[in-house]
């Protein structure tokens, strides 16, 4: 504890300290207090803490709440806290802030539901003065049970706010920012009936044993989660690596690909596209250009006109760029978009020459986000333009190079949420665009007449 300033040992050591002294009436009553559901209960938390994003840690928590008296079920969090895994240092004062945390945001839920649940169920032992759950309370229980569940989660986030600022120094209303109201409703509505009905099943003629499969389907659907999360952010890291290669070969286009995605989903949900297909969408923008990685360095970075041979090489990067995403399985629609988004509605765009419906619905947005953002940043051979005369050039293209219905959903888009642009390379925030007309040899390698530029 010697690493933490002296209000956070402070914290830690007085929450510690209260957490006995609520456990204490335990040692008072001990013959009146049911140990056999709180070694049970205690083991089934201490396996839950070891769980991926320890999903089912309230439920279990919260019937032993249900269950048993505010003082032993402040002991049902203690054990698996303490053996519980900690990422950072040091681990022992973690171990013992999260069971001090846990022990009093339980004993708090417990004493609220044993305050305003119906006290209809038969009686237990004197010394606890707390009547088990029974099945025959619902539903009049499920109110209380939900107040309890919402307790329990606006304790344990003040006690956290409260150590975030006593360890780093923060002012309260930043330190509790995004932890208290309405962050612990959700939980409270999912938990609490879960553990009630856990509680009440732990008490009817079928037993404990059948109370704890209630958890076997959350506990199905954490490790499910947990496994999306870590595919979802697995998936994020490679676009990213991807993204970042091409930006650090092309430094005229830097920040483009992120740029055009965000633009592409402006375009897909005006078209009222969501979910999984609206993230296709934004990986296709994003990734439109990752050919590039193909495309010899210095041609990229050339200052001069480009020879035709040259200009045949860098048209080359759509299928390139097809090429390297073919074995990525999650982007499924986005390399359509990869391999046509320079084809034209007229047919004399490329690789394929296409023409209108026959370009993949993709890559028609795409199109339209590559141009615009093209038009409106500023590289060595052009400088940036104004929105507005970004969208006319657009809407006087379209129907030859753009789809008419996605130039529409992008001014659509745009009116509603206006657009932040930026330079697009450190390097040419400076930079003088050349006199006159840029050479033809250097325009978008799109076909003749692009107006936003090679994106």
């Amino acid at each position: 504890m010697g690493a933490l300033p002296a209000a956070a040992r402070a914290c830690v050591l007085c929450a510690a300290l209260v957490a006995a002294l609520c456990a204490a009436p335990v040692l008072r009553a001990a013959h009146g207090v049911p140990w056999g559901a709180v070694a049970l209960l205690a083991a089934v938390c201490a396996v839950c803490e070891r769980l991926p994003r320890r999903t089912l840690t309230l439920p279990v928590l919260l019937a032993g709440a249900f269950l048993l008296p505010p003082a032993a079920a402040g002991l049902v969090a203690v054990p698996g806290a303490l053996a519980g895994r900690v990422e950072q240092r040091p681990a022992w004062v973690r171990r013992l802030w999260h069971a001090a945390q846990l022990s009093l945001a339980t004993c708090a839920a417990s004493h609220v539901f044993a305050l305003t649940a119906p006290a209809t169920a038969p009686p237990a032992a004197p010394d606890t003065g707390f009547p088990p759950v029974a099945p025959a309370d619902f539903p009049s229980a499920l109110l209380p049970a939900l107040a309890a569940a919402l307790v329990l989660s606006l304790v344990a986030a003040l006690l956290d706010g409260a150590v975030r600022v006593a360890a780093e120094r923060r002012r309260p209303r930043a330190a509790w920012s995004g932890l208290l109201l309405p962050g612990p409703l959700l939980p409270a509505l999912v938990h609490g009936p879960i553990g009630l009905l856990t509680a009440a099943l732990w008490h009817s003629t079928y037993g404990p044993a059948t109370a704890l499969l209630v958890l076997l389907p959350m506990s199905v659907s954490s490790w499910f989660l947990d496994r999306c999360e870590r595919e979802r952010a697995a998936h994020q890291a490679t676009i990213r690596a991807l993204v970042q290669a091409v930006d650090l070969k092309d430094q005229y286009t830097r920040g483009h690909s992120e740029r055009v995605g965000r633009a592409s989903v402006l375009i897909g949900r005006e078209l009222g596209m969501a979910g999984e297909r609206l993230e296709a969408l934004r990986f296709a923008g994003i990734l439109h250009d990752v050919g590039k990685l193909g495309v010899p360095t210095r041609l990229l970075r050339k200052d001069g006109p480009l020879t035709p041979e040259e200009r045949r090489v860098i048209e080359l990067h759509p299928e390139y760029g097809h090429e390297m995403v073919r074995g990525i399985g999650f982007l499924d629609e986005a390399r359509a978009a990869i391999l046509h988004h320079h084809e034209r509605l007229d047919g004399t765009g490329y690789p394929y020459g296409l023409m209108g419906p026959q370009i993949p619905f993709f890559a028609r947005i795409v199109a339209v986000a590559d141009a615009f953002d093209a038009m409106t940043s500023t590289r060595s051979y052009s400088r940036a333009r104004p929105v507005p005369a970004a969208l006319a050039e657009l809407h006087r293209c379209a129907g030859s190079q753009f789809d008419p219905r996605m130039v529409a959903a992008l001014s659509a888009a745009l009116d509603r949420h206006g657009w932040h642009s930026t330079v697009t390379s450190e390097a040419t925030e400076s930079a003088t665009p050349p006199s006159g007309n840029v050479p033809s040899s250097r325009r978008p390698v799109t076909g003749a007449g692009h107006p936003g530029g090679e994106g």
